[in-house]
């Protein structure tokens, strides 16, 4: 394609930063880079406690073990979402209980989650979708009164804020995605936990250690090191955390860039929404986004069918995203859908994601949407 829909984002300095791990004495994690990346996040985000993870599904997997999710135990998400938000609850053998979205920002409807807690309910994971933060304020108070944990899936949401707060700090875990797709990637895969609730710090550590208290080992807390609870490989190599940090050396560049290009989109195809061709994404007053994509909404399926492809003839690469989870063999199988279906499925089929990336140049937008106009050009000569 002439135009991708992504290229993960480069700085210049990844080649440099990755030669300087290899030729130091640490590749595995929590090295040198590891450490600078964890200490950027504990200070811009804030966050009380970062650690990097090889994936935002291990970060996911760890807070699932964190709050000692037990077969039986339900989870409250959006079926709008990746696998991976559900997977790593079904792993230790929770049921997924899926609530309908609201339209405006394809993310959890805060107002239909009360009604889905049953005695069985363990923990809500709010999704926010594409940087866009979910209404936090209410949910925290529903996990208050019910006494539940919030995990936050921020795999979209590095530098979007709520409320002048970072998202992932705002429930009581965070994860966060640094796969290629993502605003900041660390060489193709990676993620991060964020830990906003003391209680998990010390936990977090082991069980990202394969289950032993190394870390606490190599801070001279105790004088050997043994398996003293359940765990896996959570770490990430020091070549991730070296590629990442030279991303967040640039962050506010990065995210300048993106913001750009998110905005030109918006004005040029602002006309068109104001004819009622299309709608885009709407932006909470309270909410700082970080342009992690840029969506419109077709009127159904077979227009969304019909644009990917007249997108594609002028070899633009345009993409929808997210099958509902509800509607898959898995999702059928480890979960439930609450309540009515009324926005999930038909409005992910309406969804268009356009090519958005650090570096898209002006020129690329530019005959993005020339192609979108010329589309909707042709339904009204017809």
């Amino acid at each position: 394609m002439d135009i991708p829909f992504n290229q993960p984002p480069r700085t210049g300095f990844e080649e440099k930063y990755i030669a300087s791990a290899i030729n130091g004495e640490k590749l595995s994690g929590d090295g040198p880079f590891c450490k600078k990346c964890q200490n950027w996040f504990e200070s811009i985000l804030p966050a009380q406690k970062a650690l990097l993870t090889p994936s935002c599904t291990a970060a996911l997997e760890l807070a699932a073990v964190l709050i000692d999710i037990q077969p039986g135990d339900e989870v409250i998400m959006p079926s709008y979402t990746f696998v991976s938000t559900a997977n790593a609850f079904v792993l230790r053998g929770a049921k997924i209980v899926f609530v309908d979205i609201r339209p405006d920002t394809m993310n959890i409807d805060e107002n239909l989650i009360e009604e889905a807690v049953t005695p069985n309910t363990r923990a809500i994971v709010p999704v926010h979708y594409a940087g866009v933060a979910c209404e936090m304020d209410t949910i925290m108070d529903i996990a208050g009164h019910h006494n539940l944990y919030v995990v936050e899936d921020a795999a979209q949401g590095m530098m979007s804020n709520y409320k002048g707060r970072a998202l992932g700090t705002l429930g009581h875990l965070g994860a966060f995605s640094f796969h290629e797709t993502k605003n900041y990637t660390s060489g193709g895969e990676g993620g991060l936990m964020i830990i906003n609730d003391e209680r998990f710090a010390e936990r977090a550590e082991v069980i990202r250690e394969k289950g032993t208290n190394r870390s606490q080992f190599f801070r001279g807390m105790v004088d050997k090191y043994q398996w003293v609870d359940v765990g896996s490989s959570y770490l990430p190599s020091e070549l991730q955390a070296a590629y990442l940090w030279a991303q967040l050396e640039h962050a506010t560049q990065i995210n300048k860039a993106r913001l750009s290009a998110w905005e030109y989109y918006w004005e040029k195809l602002q006309p068109l929404a104001d004819e009622g061709c299309i709608d885009l994404a709407a932006i909470p007053e309270e909410c700082t986004h970080n342009a992690h994509m840029f969506y419109l909404k077709t009127s159904g399926l077979e227009d969304r069918m019909a644009l990917l492809d007249h997108l594609k003839n002028r070899d633009i690469l345009a993409v929808f995203h997210y099958v509902p989870l509800h509607t898959s063999k898995a999702g059928m199988a480890f979960g439930r859908f609450y309540g009515e279906d009324k926005f999930t499925t038909k409005e992910s089929e309406r969804l268009v994601r356009l090519p958005m990336f650090y570096g898209i140049s002006e020129l690329q937008q530019t005959q993005v949407i020339e192609g979108i106009l010329s589309f909707y050009q042709g339904i009204r000569k017809i």
